[in-house]
């Protein structure tokens, strides 16, 4: 432990310390070249326009480079490797398309995701929503959302793991430490395999998104409600409007914006889950979805040219709601 900590310090001193080395290196240099001391009138003002377009690039340069090696080589290269066979070397054409149209457990990881995108956004964005509102109106409200927001700190491993232990199930005769199982039990039910039910156990794996996504939700939210001017409720209050009108009448239309950027933002994210489902199932019984597909075809099957068919199929679904998801933010930060 101590090791991983002293190697952790080191390696942000170092990145920190490079990071302060190179502006400065980078600025320094720049002067040097461009000087815009010692110089006539017009040779300074001239290195100082030419400064000013160079500047910006230092800053940007390195993150543009790591983008183009860590994020576009890897999009080109998964292209391609899609249309070659599974060691990427030999050119199969459409064969790997047309073999996931035709495969049963690529249909079955295409229905599973469907079913997330049905119930895991409007899931966390309603509830999200609700838990804003109660919140904002109870003396303890801070207390409340810090707890609700608490699950979004931990990773998606460490939250699979804490819901094992709700659903985990011991054989006949044995003690069940499963808090689900052990409440079915002291009611006088039958303790379930609750991660092996056929169909419904998609649903079971939904929760622990549903868990630690609604919290996010609950802050965008609660952040958008306070933005409505407080005249407009005081206006439907005296008007006779009930809590519930001016909630969907009132707070909901404006900030309907807000609530389409965190219904695709959820979204994006369960297109590519996938800790989740790998944690708790490993793809069996009928969980599979298409990011623990990819892994288990790049991985484990060590087909390179299905794994990557399977990623540009992500990629595709992936792209056009984030391109709608920028755009409706941009317009909502113009309309502020």
């Amino acid at each position: 432990m101590t090791a991983q900590i002293v190697s952790a310090i080191v390696t942000v001193l170092i990145g920190v310390g490079g990071c302060v080395v190179y502006f400065w290196g980078a600025n320094r240099l720049l002067d040097l070249v461009f000087p815009a001391r010692g110089v006539s009138g017009a040779t300074a003002i001239d290195n100082l326009r030419r400064q000013g377009y160079i500047r910006p690039w230092l800053f940007i340069g390195p993150a543009l480079i790591v983008l183009s090696v860590y994020l576009i080589y890897p999009v080109i290269a998964t292209f391609y490797y899609s249309f070659h066979d599974r060691g990427g070397q030999n050119f199969v054409g459409l064969s790997n398309y047309s073999w996931a149209l035709g495969d049963r457990e690529f249909r079955q990881a295409i229905f599973n995701n469907l079913l997330w995108l049905l119930v895991v956004p409007a899931a966390c964005t309603f509830l999200g929503l609700v838990i804003a509102v109660l919140t904002d109106r109870i003396w303890w409200g801070t207390l409340a959302r810090s707890l609700i927001f608490m699950p979004l700190a931990i990773s998606f491993v460490g939250a699979s793991v804490i819901w094992k232990f709700v659903y985990e199930y011991r054989g006949d005769g044995q003690t069940q430490i499963g808090i689900l199982n052990a409440l079915v039990q002291f009611f006088g039910g039958e303790p379930q395999v609750w991660v092996s039910t056929p169909f419904w156990n998609n649903f079971f794996l939904m929760v622990i998104l549903i868990w630690i996504q609604t919290g996010f939700a609950m802050v965008i939210l609660s952040s958008a409600l306070r933005g409505i001017p407080e005249e407009t409720i005081e206006a439907a209050t005296i008007d006779g409007a009930s809590p519930f009108q001016i909630f969907w009448k009132i707070m909901v239309p404006q900030i309907w914006g807000t609530i389409a950027v965190v219904w695709t933002t959820i979204t994006i994210l369960v297109l590519k889950v996938f800790d989740i489902i790998l944690t708790m199932t490993n793809g069996q019984w009928n969980t599979n979805t298409l990011a623990n597909l990819m892994f288990d075809w790049m991985f484990r099957g060590t087909d390179f040219g299905r794994g990557a068919t399977i990623a540009i199929v992500i990629m595709l679904a992936v792209v056009p709601i984030m391109v709608w998801n920028i755009r409706q933010a941009t317009r909502e930060d113009g309309g502020h």
